[in-house]
């Protein structure tokens, strides 16, 4: 599988880790009424997609990066990929 790299083009998907749901970019906040159930769910309850989902991956063998990579789960077909930075400050400010 080969992932299109934002800043260093097309690279072979063993240079880089699979970390999981993306939305692991999210963490609750720990001073919120309810942080124990909130953290409790954001550490283990994951969903298995079939189909189009989000994931993180590390460019570990490479420029050590985060990547969220919008990948099909059935085909491995990779329709986005963006700085997981970029993402989380995206979804930090609303836009």
């Amino acid at each position: 599988m080969i992932i299109n790299h934002p800043l260093l083009g097309p690279r072979d998907a063993q240079e880089f880790t699979y970390f999981g749901d993306a939305s692991l970019i999210n963490r609750p906040d720990w001073q919120a009424e309810d942080a124990a159930e909130l953290f409790y769910e954001y550490l283990h309850v994951r969903d298995n997609p079939a189909g189009e989902h989000r994931e993180l991956w590390y460019h570990e063998h490479g420029d050590r990066s985060w990547l969220v990579v919008t990948r099909n789960t059935l085909t491995h077909e990779i329709s986005k990929v963006e700085i997981a930075r970029d993402v989380a400050l995206t979804r930090r400010h609303g836009q």
